[in-house]
Parts: C-alpha cells; sequence; structure tokens
C-alpha cells in the first residue's frame, strides 16, 4: 500500500465517485478507502465496482462495524472481494460513528471487549480456520470460510488508550481519525506501544486536506469540518497536545443552534494548522511531513469533493 490514499465518505453520487476514483488512478497514489457511514452510500457495493472497473486500484473497507454487522459477514464480503480481486481488499474494523449509531438505535456496549473479539474472529476466518466463540456478544459455532485461507490485514480504527493498545496486540495497523494533531499521533502510538506484528504493523491517519494558490481559500475549505468534528469531547487530549485554544462548548452550542458564521469562528487559521494539512502547495506538503515524522505510514487524504480537488491535492502532494 502506498503511503498516500484517499478516502470516500460515501455522500458522493455514483458519478462524482467514479471520476474521483479515475483522478486517484491516473496519478497512482495508493488505495481507496471506502467508508461505511449508515445511510449514506454502502461501501462493499462500491468496492465491487471500483475493482472491476479500475484494475489498478486498492480498496480498504473503513470502518465496518460489528455492531452492525456480524464479524462473520463482515469476514464473508472481504473475503469474496479478494476471492474476485485478489491482494487488493484490507479491511479496517471500527466501532461507528456514535451519531449515526444512535440514529439507528444501535448502543455500544463494551467496545474494547466487542472488538477484541470481531478481530479475532475475523483473524481466524482468514487463517481458514473452523472458529468457535460462545459469549455474550458473538457465537460461531465450529464453522470455516468457504474461501479458505486468505492473506487480508486487519486494521483497526482507535482513539482512545484501551482501543490503542488493543490495535498493537491484534490489529496489522491502526487508524486514527481526521482531526489528529501531529502531537496526538504521537500520543497514539506511544499508547499502541510494540505492536505484535511490528513488521508489517503500519500507522494510516485520515487527514482533512484542500489546496489553492491563496491559502485562506483552502484553509476556509476545511475550517466547517473541523468545527463539526474538533468540539467532540473525545478531541480534548488531542486539541490539548496541539496547544491549541478552543472552546469546545461554546463551539457546540453554536453548532446546535445552527451559527455556522459563529463555529466557524472558532476555529482559527492555528488550529487549521495544526489539526489538518491545507493551504497553499508548500504549506500542505510541509503538514504531510509533520505527520509522517510523527510516525504516520499512509495518510489517508479526506474532505475532497470534486475529481478537480482530488488532482490538485495529488499534484501537490507529487512536486
Amino acid at each position: 500500500m502506498s503511503d498516500i490514499g484517499i478516502s470516500f465518505d460515501g455522500r458522493d453520487p455514483v458519478d462524482v465517485v467514479l471520476a474521483k476514483t479515475a483522478v486517484a488512478v491516473r496519478h497512482d497514489r495508493g488505495a481507496i478507502w471506502l467508508a461505511c457511514h449508515l445511510f449514506q452510500r454502502e461501501p462493499i457495493v462500491t468496492a465491487s465496482v471500483l475493482l472491476s472497473r479500475f484494475p489498478e486500484a486498492e480498496v480498504v473497507l473503513v470502518a465496518l462495524s460489528p455492531y452492525v454487522v456480524h464479524p462473520v459477514y463482515i469476514a464473508m464480503a472481504a473475503a469474496t472481494l479478494n476471492e474476485f480481486f485478489p491482494g487488493r481488499v484490507s479491511l479496517c474494523l471500527g466501532v461507528g460513528a456514535p451519531a449515526d449509531l444512535a440514529s439507528a438505535g444501535i448502543e455500544t456496549e463494551a467496545p474494547v471487549g466487542t472488538m477484541r473479539d470481531a478481530v479475532e474472529i475475523c483473524r481466524a476466518l482468514f487463517r481458514g480456520e473452523r472458529v468457535r466463540v460462545e459469549n455474550e456478544r458473538f457465537q460461531v459455532r465450529d464453522r470455516a470460510l468457504a474461501a479458505g485461507r486468505l492473506e487480508i490485514p486487519i486494521l483497526l480504527a482507535a482513539s482512545g488508550p484501551r482501543m490503542l493498545r488493543l490495535a498493537g496486540r491484534e490489529a496489522d495497523g491502526v487508524v486514527l481519525s481526521a482531526g489528529a494533531s501531529a502531537e496526538f499521533v504521537g500520543w497514539c502510538l506511544e499508547q499502541v506501544g510494540v505492536p505484535s506484528t511490528a513488521e508489517r504493523f503500519r500507522c494510516h491517519a485520515f487527514v482533512y486536506t484542500a489546496v489553492a494558490d491563496e491559502a485562506d481559500e483552502a484553509l476556509d475549505r476545511v475550517r466547517p469540518l473541523l468545527a463539526n468534528l474538533l468540539r467532540g469531547g473525545h478531541h480534548l487530549r488531542n486539541l490539548e497536545l496541539a496547544g491549541s485554544d478552543l472552546d469546545q462548548a461554546a463551539l457546540s452550542r453554536a453548532i446546535d443552534s445552527g451559527d455556522t458564521s459563529l463555529a466557524e469562528s472558532f476555529i482559527s487559521n492555528r488550529i487549521v494548522d495544526r489539526h489538518a494539512a491545507a493551504g497553499s502547495p508548500e504549506t500542505f506538503r510541509a503538514r504531510m511531513a509533520a505527520y509522517r515524522a510523527a510516525g504516520v505510514d499512509n495518510i489517508v487524504l479526506a474532505s475532497m469533493r470534486t475529481p478537480e480537488e482530488v488532482d490538485r491535492v495529488l499534484s501537490a502532494s507529487r512536486q
């Protein structure tokens, strides 16, 4: 997998997905990361179309949640894609976006134990083993995948200390969400520790990005995204480590009241600089270098809504 990928969040119409993929393939800049957000486009179907239409493409299914789909079905989907398109599929597991899950009435009890079970079930099935699991979360009664043994990397989306340690013990890589500062990346990797799969373990991080000759234009493009994201309480440590002064409570009130202008005013240029890769081509490349220096092996570029934006960003990454 390349050191750069691009993400699709399921919000784009089909024609835009195809056009953006064509640009990414032309630049030969890594995997397409297909997010699983409830009520948006379904990533497994999208993956099958993109892998079929673009023979050069690789895809990562991210982050499929065992609270939504049983781990057996998750493993089936990844295994079947891999049978049709060998070596071009990776799997990322994650709890899921809290707001999306709540909208579907899905509760997420015991997340660390649930994710541990899900990783172990998928891993054993990919090894071709007959799996026996019997606990309050999952039951698998002496069954194996019809596809047999498969080499499919398993990544884990994580942010809290216990989930990060689980990624280090059980997964082939950790996936950090957008909005992470370089300082927070370093802290996360300290929690991961020395991975059990150290030789192939990789750190992947989603990074909001925009490139424009006029830096303010690029900063303004990611400002509303960071406003919505960084208000979450789980970003407190991220903000503190980056030295980002943000009144999360006031920001939340502005967003809840629908005052987008006020909400965006809380996201200073310095906050954008610390929590994204946006600005002129030179600034963009400097931020990419900072993330790599912090330990990110693969930067997943996010928030590009048009094929033209994808082309501009990927062109800048090559210079």
